[in-house]
């Protein structure tokens, strides 16, 4: 028993490498429940390789979460290479590769579920298919309670039932995305042309069937579309997902923010802003064939549809399984009691530390940086419009919005905090600049697909740039302009939300303090009051666009 617990062979062999570890380090690593193998191994071909490393070097990384014969690979084939590349560097490479991995695994997950969900049952909350309306009102409050809360607040207490790791935010992605679709899902419904539905189901067809055969086909199209938009946006989400512990590239990002390490950060960013420019590149070519702007061959189709399932099937099968070995009943019982039972004397409180002051700031938060990111978005959005500028100009203004979007909002709280200290005007700088990121995408979209036979009537009268798009544009823009404005706005109530966990003002800082302190009480106020917050601006939203 004890000779197999003593890797000797090992040891001889690491030995005879000229490689010198000490037998004290490799039982030391048995105890600790790691695979000597795993690490002795690798550091034999970094010896042979001349790579001058030890092993407390490779275990740090290894017990960081890092793949230690990738990080050797890497800098044998940069060796070969001549090109210099220091060990803590290929370790920063690795982590961040492992970390983005995550953060598209729990997007791809999170979306393809959430998005199978909301197809089953917006039906049921669509008024114009006649579901029961108990069912319907009980469904549509559910998705209202749900979509009031950021996908950081919903990875938090995803961590509370799930334990840590990428299942939580996996889950947190799935309700969030679920939410949000199935809302815009029944709001496509009721507004879709239905008289063959009714015809079918009045000649005694099974509505289900019916829903499926006559109504998704209708709108599949809008369908789809917002389910590329949320893949993209599920991205950054789930890259800041790892500040409660749920997977993804926050806490590194975080980490090497406090400790000033700005080329790190920058490799990780631009790792994001890759990801996020492959993704979209996919997204649009996906939504040209769903808008028809191009064709696929049968098995073109199939190969798309084969390897769609296929990555949702890698994805899913290769997540962490829930860590259920921390959780106990009685802990969610508390949570479970606490949040139905808010503290009425924080709700009612009227003073700076109350519930009202702190989502009355939320708001003026939201609201200020969506000003200030719409002012900015106007003008780059017409100067990244190919149908308005030379095309070298407005590919430079695509990629720099590309780069804007990339950055998940709370690495730019993390940024701009340093640069204005804490409190609300920093949160009001991170949300217009996450503002110009989305606002500039949406109006250059709305640009793209105007009529502009009116503006190149005034083009060839010579009339000048500024009074074309004035006369030709801006009239035809505008709805789009204050609908994107409006959808902006509710979206940045719900960031704001949680901007507090970095110092940057609003209602998320007392939410999340009161969460991990397990004061479940005053977080059921503060998830109450957010909720009454997002509901009113639903109601106010709805009646502008009206």
């Amino acid at each position: 028993m004890f000779l197999s617990f003593v890797p000797l062979g090992l040891w001889i062999s690491a030995l005879s490498s000229g490689v010198h570890v000490s037998m004290g380090a490799l039982i030391g690593m048995k105890i600790r429940h790691i695979k000597p193998h795993r690490l002795v191994q690798p550091l034999i071909k970094a010896n042979k390789a001349g790579l001058g490393l030890n092993i407390s070097q490779l275990e740090t990384h290894f017990l960081a979460g890092g793949n230690v014969d990738r990080v050797i690979n890497a800098l044998i084939a940069a060796q070969r290479a001549n090109i210099p590349m220091a060990f803590e560097k290929a370790c920063a490479i690795d982590l961040a590769g492992r970390d983005v991995f995550e953060a598209v695994q729990m997007s791809v997950t999170g979306t393809a579920l959430g998005s199978f969900l909301a197809l089953l049952l917006a039906p049921l909350c669509a008024e114009n298919l006649h579901a029961p309306k108990p069912l319907r009102w009980t469904l549509r409050l559910l998705v209202q309670v749900l979509r009031s809360f950021p996908t950081l607040i919903l990875a938090l207490l995803a961590t509370f039932l799930f334990g840590l790791g990428t299942f939580s935010g996996t889950v947190a992605i799935t309700v969030y995305t679920f939410a949000i679709l199935t809302r815009l899902t029944y709001e496509d419904i009721e507004s879709a042309e239905l008289a063959p539905y009714h015809a079918l189901c009045a000649m005694g067809a099974v509505p289900a069937k019916v829903y499926w055969r006559a109504v998704v086909p209708g709108i599949a199209p809008s369908y789809f579309s917002n389910v590329l938009y949320l893949l993209e946006t599920n991205v950054r989400h789930s890259s800041i997902l790892g500040y409660v512990g749920a997977g993804g590239i926050g806490l590194l990002l975080n980490e090497k923010i406090s400790w000033l390490e700005y080329g790190k950060v920058g490799m990780i960013l631009f790792f994001l802003f890759l990801t996020v420019c492959v993704i979209e590149g996919i997204s649009g070519l996906l939504s040209q064939i769903i808008r028809e702007e191009r064709s696929l061959s049968p098995l073109g189709k199939r190969l798309l549809t084969g390897t769609t399932v296929l990555l949702i099937l890698a994805c899913t099968l290769s997540l962490q399984p829930p860590d259920f070995s921390h959780i106990s009943p009685r802990a969610v019982q508390a949570m479970i009691s606490g949040l139905f039972h808010p503290d009425w004397a924080f709700f009612f409180e009227t003073d700076t530390s109350g519930l009202g002051y702190l989502l009355l700031e939320t708001v003026c938060i939201a609201l200020v940086g969506t000003c200030a990111g719409t002012v900015i978005a106007v003008p780059l959005s017409f100067l990244s419009t190919p149908c308005l500028m030379p095309q070298l100009p407005a590919l430079l203004f695509r990629v720099v919005i590309m780069a804007i979007r990339s950055v998940p909002f709370l690495i730019y709280g993390l940024i701009f905090i340093r640069v204005a200290g804490p409190g609300p005007f920093t949160g009001v700088l991170t949300l217009g600049v996450c503002s110009v990121g989305l606002l500039s995408k949406r109006f250059t979209e709305a640009i793209e697909s105007l009529d502009f036979r009116a503006y190149h009537a005034l083009e060839s009268m010579g009339v000048p740039l500024l009074l074309r798009i004035r006369y030709a544009v801006l009239p035809q823009l505008l709805p789009a302009l204050a609908s994107a404005v409006l959808y902006r706005f509710d979206v940045n109530i719900r960031e704001a939300s949680v901007l507090g966990l970095v110092g940057a003002g609003g209602i998320g800082a007392p939410l999340i303090f009161a969460m991990n302190h397990y004061k479940w009480s005053e977080a059921g106020a503060i998830a109450l009051g957010l909720i009454l917050l997002v509901w009113c601006i639903d109601r106010l939203s709805a009646s502008l666009r009206r």
